[in-house]
């Protein structure tokens, strides 16, 4: 695996501190910060948290990573300065600058957690990018997860808690929630990657029971795309439904992007995601899932108009990104919308 390598723009207690050197890091993931955060704390003698992304120079895309990340980065304590090299101090704010992305924002995020759980070490900052920021927070019954969203996407705790009415195994247990924040239990288990045929069979078809119960009025946003029926219901779809959102105990997390629509989206999203050899398989489990319950439904045609219909959601999804994030975050999702129609494109040929 490839790195990236890391300049940190450090703000203190006392005001802006200064640049680090180039540091190394071993994962090349943009908005991984654990590591980033502990080399900045072996390096610096204080705990850090990542605020934002700066620039990007290099690398690829968001998904291969790598090159030269600059951070803007909150010290929590006086760093050591002989580390720190002069630098003009980051912007102090931008346009759809998120709370979490400010000096002091994930501070408040933890301290909000702390009247909800009585944790029992240091909270761990896991990822933070304009989508979302998580950190790990250790307690005697084992971690908890806090996470902070934008305010363009779903309340996740709500759809968590529709979901936990016909299967609460589906889904991580909600601890504590508030406007774009949520702390959630733990999901055991590690994602389903490499996709195997036994993690289909054991999401989908219980993800497609849930769906068909939770089918009539729309109960949040509906999506952008509508699509014919097939005999299908409009119902809760999840909206980011792949592999890396399943874990192998059988809970799905990130529900932040659910919207209501066709169910043909999430199975059309995993299939994107399934190397070739599984990609009827996964076709074949959702359709059986979808027969059993809507018997006259048309499933496999479908998937057919689905696949279209999936890329232009995308298309417009990845384009709200981009209209709601502050400028040096756009990096993540610049030319997103014109892959998926570019992808609508070649489907059509």
């Amino acid at each position: 695996m490839t790195g990236r390598h890391v300049i940190a723009l450090v703000s203190a207690p006392s005001g802006f501190a200064g640049r680090t050197e180039i540091l190394p890091i071993d994962n090349p993931d943009w908005n991984y910060v654990e590591p980033v955060n502990e080399t900045l704390e072996q390096l610096l003698g204080v705990p850090t948290t990542v605020l934002r992304v700066v620039s990007i120079r290099g690398g690829g895309s968001q998904a291969a990573g790598g090159g030269l990340i600059t951070y803007h980065v909150e010290a929590h304590g006086e760093p050591d300065r002989t580390k720190l090299h002069p630098a003009r101090e980051p912007e102090a704010d931008a346009p759809n600058r998120l709370p979490y992305a400010r000096i002091g924002g994930p501070a408040e995020l933890v301290a909000w957690a702390d009247t909800e759980i009585e944790r029992t070490g240091p909270a761990v900052q896991i990822r933070t990018w304009n989508l979302s920021t998580i950190h790990k927070l250790p307690t005697a019954n084992g971690p908890v997860w806090l996470k902070a969203i934008p305010p363009f996407f779903t309340d996740e705790a709500a759809v968590i808690k529709m979901v936990a009415q016909h299967d609460p195994t589906l889904v991580p247990d909600v601890i504590a929630a508030a406007p774009q924040r949520v702390l959630l239990a733990d999901a055991p288990g590690d994602k389903c990657w490499p996709l195997k045929p036994e993690y289909v069979e054991l999401i989908v078809p219980r993800w497609v029971a849930v769906q068909n119960a939770l089918a009539g009025e729309p109960q949040i946003r509906p999506t952008p795309v509508p699509m014919p029926s097939f005999g299908l219901p409009d119902t809760l779809t999840h909206g980011d439904f792949h592999p890396g959102n399943w874990r192998q105990s059988g809970e799905i997390i990130d529900w932040s992007d659910a919207v209501w629509g066709h169910p043909a989206l999430d199975a059309c999203r995993v299939i994107d995601y399934a190397p070739p050899e599984l990609r009827d398989h996964i076709a074949k489990v959702w359709s059986e899932a979808w027969l059993t319950h809507r018997p006259d439904s048309r499933p496999l045609d479908a998937l057919d108009v689905g696949r279209r219909a999936s890329h232009l959601h995308n298309a417009v999804k990845y384009q709200m990104f981009l209209d709601n994030i502050e400028q040096s975050e756009r990096v993540y999702h610049e030319g997103d919308p014109q892959g998926e129609l570019r992808a609508v494109r070649e489907l059509l040929r």
